[in-house]
C-alpha cells in the first residue's frame, strides 16, 4: 500500500511536471495542421488542373514528401534550410510536419472531389456556371463532408508525430518528459504518463472523429449508419 502510494505521488509530479508543455504539442500540432490543409488544397486541386505544369508540380510535390521521412524533413529544415535562412526551431518543425502532411491531405481532397458524379460538373458547366464557380458552389461543399473524416484523422496522426520535433530540441511533451526521466532517474514513470498523455488526447479526437462521421453518415455521406 505504501508502495501504490508512493508511486502515484511519482506519477502526479510527472503529470504536473508535463502538463505545462501540453500546449506547446497543440500549438505545433494546429499550426503544423493549416500549413497542411493549406498546401493540401492548393496541390489537390493543382493535380486535378488541366494546366500540364500546375499538374506536374503539384504530383511531384505529393510523391516526394509521401516519399521522404517526416524525421529527415525536420533534420532538413532546421539542420540544412534553417542555417541559410535562420529557421528556430518551432516554424522549421511546423513548416516539415506541415508540408509533409500537405502531400497527405493533397491525395484525400483529390479523392473526395473525384468522389462526386461527373454529371454534376456538366450539369452546372450547361447552367452557365465556370470551373472556378462549379468547384466552389457544387463540388467542394460535397466533397467536404467526404474528406472530414480522412482529413480528421489526420490530425490526430500530426499530433504524434509532433513528439519528433523533441530531435531538434523543441521542448513540447516527449522534450520535456526526456528531460525529466534524465533528470530524476524515472524512466518507467515518465514515458509510462508520456504516452498517457498522448493516448488521452488521441483517444479524446478520435472520439470527436466517430461523432462527426455518424453526422456525415446520416446526411447519406461517409460511413452508413448500419456500419457502425
Amino acid at each position: 500500500m505504501i508502495w501504490l502510494t508512493e508511486q502515484f505521488s511519482i506519477l502526479s509530479k510527472i503529470f504536473y511536471y508535463l502538463i505545462q508543455v501540453v500546449h506547446m504539442t497543440i500549438l505545433i500540432s494546429v499550426c503544423a495542421y493549416i500549413v497542411a490543409l493549406i498546401l493540401g488544397l492548393i496541390f489537390g486541386l493543382g493535380k486535378l488542373s488541366q494546366n500540364k505544369i500546375m499538374k506536374t508540380v503539384s504530383g511531384a510535390y505529393i510523391n516526394i514528401f509521401r516519399g521522404v521521412p517526416l524525421l529527415v524533413l525536420i533534420f532538413f529544415f532546421y539542420f540544412g534550410l534553417g542555417k541559410i535562412i535562420n529557421l528556430d526551431r518551432f516554424v522549421a518543425g511546423v513548416l516539415a510536419i506541415g508540408i509533409c502532411y500537405g502531400a497527405y491531405m493533397a491525395e484525400i481532397l483529390r479523392s473526395g472531389i473525384l468522389a462526386i458524379d461527373y454529371g454534376q460538373h456538366e450539369a452546372a458547366m450547361s447552367l452557365g456556371m465556370t470551373k472556378w464557380q462549379t468547384m466552389r458552389h457544387i463540388i467542394l461543399p460535397q466533397s467536404f463532408r467526404i474528406v472530414v473524416p480522412p482529413a480528421a484523422n489526420e490530425f490526430i496522426a500530426c499530433l504524434k508525430d509532433s513528439s519528433l520535433v523533441m530531435i531538434i530540441g523543441l521542448r513540447e511533451i516527449t522534450q520535456a518528459g526526456k528531460e525529466y526521466a534524465n533528470q530524476n532517474f524515472l524512466d518507467f514513470q515518465t514515458w509510462l504518463v508520456v504516452g498517457l498523455i498522448y493516448l488521452a488526447m488521441t483517444i479524446t479526437l478520435s472520439h470527436v472523429v466517430n461523432i462527426i462521421e455518424k453526422k456525415i453518415a446520416v446526411h447519406g455521406y461517409g460511413v452508413r449508419k448500419d456500419d457502425n
